[in-house]
């Protein structure tokens, strides 16, 4: 699978030859944003800035940032696509929408061209996770207006794959489609993975690895990027792991994971340029291994909706810049989102983090936890909440709750108080899970 490439002129391509390509669309781009969409030629002329400032990876760095608020102020404003569309909506074939902190959904709208580029970028993203014509895959997850559901069965079919189309809340036909059509592929959230799994014990009496699954690729929430999950799920299926992540404003899967499995290599490498910032100042880092920071996105070949310098909330770090597969472009892991993040005594707190240590303690734990806030984060007077389940054959539970607390305390270096519930108390889910729950809300 190593030498195999969707396409070995641009996954292959350096650095140099890369940017020269990115400068000549990202020119022509900012040109067509400051003509056609009045967002961007009224946040580019308030920065003193005209399209041909703009036509280098260095005077990038001069946009200003285009945040998720503004895009629903935009929409709001000016329905229903917003002043940052740069065509009308009867130009569009599709209209998706996303969700964020508020709720309040946001449309993103796409042109045949745009879905072409999503097809191709998303399609580059799975081949690389080892999706080929050959393989038959269960799609549990919406086909709805998410992101994640249309265009990944376009991209899905495009490299010539089985699709079966299972969708949510449907493991009776999700075990079905793996019994009956001997499905090899499952994509689904991490949570979801988990869920099916006890399901398959639960309702079936059997194992999971009897089912046959040969891979499992995850994406949404950052579950196939914690160890602990990962070698659960790997686990339970007897089946390689492989994540993507995408973004709903921007493109389904950007990224996608080799079979080195140490991090999601970077796949949309002629429609979106890349940046990582310091979520707190704002600067530009390199993109080295090592470093940490928010994920920025540019698009540099929308027709629709075509964002600058987009804040996408995503903290990842990047785990390398080269890989024994062949793929010059770098690879990371999403740690969380930013606006996620908890501050306990100046110490930065991630949910993913403290879910991948009670997922190490399995089978004393299920693996399955909540963080209980009282209040408002991000900062949270000490001891951290949490809830965990303790595993079917605990019978110390004192001991798990010093154990836990203290592996929290050596790892996160933070004080915790931890509250053992029997195993399936907490929620399960489908799609996303929900790492946090916020008891504050719940007592208004």
């Amino acid at each position: 699978m190593g030498g195999e490439f969707r396409n070995r002129e641009i996954e292959t391509m350096t650095p140099a030859e890369l940017a020269r390509i990115q400068e000549e669309k990202l020119a022509r781009q900012v040109r067509y944003v400051y003509e056609r969409a009045p967002f961007y030629r009224k946040k580019l002329s308030e920065a003193g800035l005209r399209p041909e400032d703009v036509t280098t990876l260095g005077g990038l760095a001069r946009v200003p940032f285009t945040t998720k608020d503004e895009l629903r102020d935009s929409q709001l404003a000016d329905p229903p696509l917003g002043s940052h569309a740069a065509v009308p909506l009867a130009d569009a074939i599709r209209v998706h929408s996303s969700t964020g902190t508020t709720g309040r959904p946001s449309f993103v709208g796409i042109t045949r061209h745009d879905a072409s580029v999503w097809t191709d970028l998303t399609a580059r993203s799975l081949h690389a996770q080892g999706l080929r014509p050959q393989d038959i895959v269960l799609h549990a997850a919406g086909l709805t207006m998410f992101v994640g559901g249309l265009p990944v069965k376009d991209a899905i079919e495009h490299i010539g794959a089985t699709f079966v189309p299972i969708g949510t809340g449907a493991s009776e036909k999700a075990v079905m489609a793996l019994q009956v059509l001997k499905a090899n592929v499952l994509h689904c959230t991490p949570s979801y993975a988990i869920y099916l799994a006890e399901y398959v014990r639960a309702n079936y009496g059997l194992a999971p690895q009897e089912l046959g699954l040969e891979r499992i690729t995850v994406g949404a929430e950052p579950g196939g990027g914690i160890p602990a999950v990962r070698q659960r799920i790997q686990n339970e299926w007897g089946a390689r792991l492989t994540e993507g992540m995408g973004n709903a404003d921007m493109a389904p899967i950007i990224f996608g994971e080799c079979f080195e499995q140490g991090g999601m290599h970077f796949n949309a490498q002629e429609y979106i340029i890349p940046e990582i910032i310091d979520p707190e100042s704002g600067e530009r880092l390199a993109i080295e291994q090592g470093v940490s920071g928010e994920m920025v996105y540019t698009a540099i070949d929308r027709e629709c909706c075509p964002l600058l310098r987009f804040r996408t909330r995503d903290r990842v770090i990047v785990t390398a810049t080269e890989c024994s597969c062949g793929r010059t472009s770098f690879r990371i892991r999403c740690v969380g989102r930013t606006d996620d993040m908890l501050i306990v005594l100046g110490v930065n707190v991630f949910p993913s983090a403290v879910k991948d240590t009670i997922s190490s303690l399995v089978p004393e734990t299920t693996g399955e936890m909540q963080i209980v806030l009282d209040a408002p984060g991000p900062k949270v007077a000490p001891p951290l909440r949490i809830m965990a389940e303790y595993g079917n054959d605990v019978t110390d539970l004192p001991a798990l709750k010093t154990k836990i607390e203290g592996l929290i305390k050596d790892r996160l270096t933070i004080l915790s108080k931890v509250e053992l519930v029997p195993p399936e108390t907490l929620p399960r889910y489908d799609m996303k899970g929900q790492l946090v729950r916020k008891a504050y809300e719940e007592a208004r």
